[in-house]
């Protein structure tokens, strides 16, 4: 599964391919349903092979790299236009999932991006081809819980199972060094980084601000459709913490450290730091992560440094990265656009982010981010230093950072925040609340945009398998709500008929907090 580390394609003499049709991703593994749900309500109103297409790819590769080795971006296109012109020329309900949201948003911008880079279709084929574009689980402004990915191959089911079983995940069994061939693998995989966080600390926070501040998890949920909370909401809510978390510390060495006055804290620079003598030797090739060019004194500058934002995370990740990030960063930009008409904007690497990108000029195209709720959804990490030994990832998750009661955010020493357990709310809705909302520089010709959310309720038994009103981050696609809402739209609805917004967190009192120029 590993791709070529320096061109982010094939490695010599191995070729990996998605497969294609509805079978592509009906279901994971027997019994593991993903888009089979939906397939088989679509065809309860009528959609076949004909009318329903699964656009399957390659998901390792950097979108525009999908085009480059197997043009599936042209075979989209083609798709679309062949559906809509035999079909009366009623336009394309799209339905993409996760990293797919992404990727679509990298094809809208590319299917009118004239050739050869882009599909040559012109300014207005989304508005002649697409209806409405319903995003599931979408992580539009990426997630942290790719930086915990990349940075040490660990998220929070990992670092759990590290804590429950240490001997699986901290010693060599059978010479297979788990983490380290994850590490391997995942970072020759140029799509990870079309989920680091984007927007900076203008979305994401500072070290001592977030739009979440305050947050606390909630009991119960009221449906709330307002794009106003007032204060007194906020204190029955009760969203009053002794401790405000600092979620703009996406990763903090120690507990302490996540925890204090920023002036309090005490950094060493560590972009300019000697990376010093190698921890590597030849046993370790086999289990290549990049750490082993670190060096002791690299290793240690990273720890020094004590407190990472989204404003240093770029910079922690080219230096503890830097192979992947120069890859990554010709394919991939994390920034806020400062004029969009800039010519600049033009090139294939801005197109998946929204924030340097504008929507095409589609003014009755509907987009709707839809997406649960309810659930614990990583937004920061409390860090350590492994112990050192040759061939280990020298950082790891310290699961003994736990919150002072249960009604803490941090646990495992990881701080959760209201979202999907994938993707955290602001991530998901931030784009549909405010920043397209309306006719605005992102969203030049009005294209309506609506948020559903779908509140979490886990299956009540056994017999319920994986639910009927979930939220998670994939079991969402057997949520009868959000089927139901999927199927009026494939029926001709628009997303007034739906209801206009569905929302349950505080999406837009935390959108309201972040200063956007609109």
């Amino acid at each position: 599964m590993s791709l070529d580390n320096e061109t982010g394609l094939d490695p010599p003499g191995i070729r990996v391919r998605p497969v294609s049709g509805l079978v592509a991703a009906d279901y994971f593994a027997p019994g593991y349903f993903v888009w089979a749900v939906l397939i088989a309500n679509l065809a309860h109103i009528g959609y076949e092979e004909k009318t329903m297409y699964m656009a399957s790819y390659d998901w390792r590769l950097s979108f525009q790299n999908t085009e480059v080795r197997d043009q599936t971006l042209s075979r989209m296109k083609t798709n679309i236009e062949v559906m809509v012109a035999t079909n009366g020329g009623n336009k394309a309900v799209i339905i993409p999932h996760s990293m797919g949201v992404l990727y679509f948003l990298h094809f809208m911008k590319w299917v009118e991006a004239p050739a050869p880079l882009g599909g040559g279709g012109g300014p207005d084929w989304c508005a002649k081809h697409i209806k409405a574009v319903m995003n599931i689980g979408g992580p539009f402004l990426g997630v942290p819980k790719a930086v915990a990915g990349l940075f040490s191959a660990e998220a929070r089911d990992i670092a759990v199972a590290r804590a429950i079983a240490p001997v699986f995940l901290d010693k060599d069994i059978f010479s297979l060094q788990t983490l380290q061939h994850v590490m391997r693998m995942s970072r020759t995989w140029d799509s990870t980084m079309s989920m680091i966080p984007r927007g900076g600390a203008t979305i994401w926070g500072d070290l001592d601000w977030s739009p979440e501040e305050g947050y606390t998890p909630s009991k119960r949920r009221q449906r709330n459709n307002d794009t106003k909370n007032d204060i007194q909401e906020v204190i029955e809510n009760g969203i009053s913490q002794k401790k405000s978390v600092k979620y703009g510390r996406i990763i903090s060495f120690g507990k302490d450290v996540a925890e204090a006055q920023s002036s309090h804290i005490e950094r060493i620079e560590f972009r300019d730091a000697v990376k010093g003598r190698s921890v590597a030797n030849s046993t370790c090739r086999d289990v290549w992560t990049e750490y082993h060019e670190m060096g002791y004194e690299g290793i240690k500058a990273v720890a020094e440094h004590k407190v990472y934002g989204t404003g240093s995370l770029l910079d922690l990740l080219h230096f503890v990265a830097p192979k992947m990030m120069e890859r990554g960063s010709a394919h991939f930009s994390y920034g806020i656009a400062e004029n969009l008409d800039d010519p600049k904007y033009n090139h294939y690497k801005y197109w998946s982010n929204p924030l340097e990108t504008k929507l095409p000029n589609a003014p009755e195209m509907e987009i709707f981010s839809m997406y649960g709720v309810g659930i614990p959804t990583e937004r920061a990490y409390v860090y350590k230093l492994s112990p050192s030994a040759e061939c280990y990832i020298p950082f790891q998750i310290d699961t003994s950072a736990d919150g002072e009661d249960e009604e803490s955010c941090l646990k495992d020493g990881v701080y959760t925040v209201d979202g999907d357990e994938t993707v955290p709310v602001l991530s998901a809705g931030f784009m549909c609340a405010k920043a397209w909302r309306g006719k605005t520089r992102f969203n030049p010709s009005g294209s309506r945009t609506y948020i559903r959310e779908y509140n979490h309720s886990p299956p009540a038994n056994f017999l319920e398998g994986r639910g009927t009103q979930s939220g998670a981050h994939v079991d969402i696609m057997g949520n009868f709500a959000l089927i139901e809402d999927i199927m009026r739209v494939a029926a001709g609805a628009t997303g007034e008929e739906l209801g206009g917004d569905q929302v349950y967190s505080d999406i837009f009192k935390w959108s309201e907090k972040i200063n956007l120029p609109l």
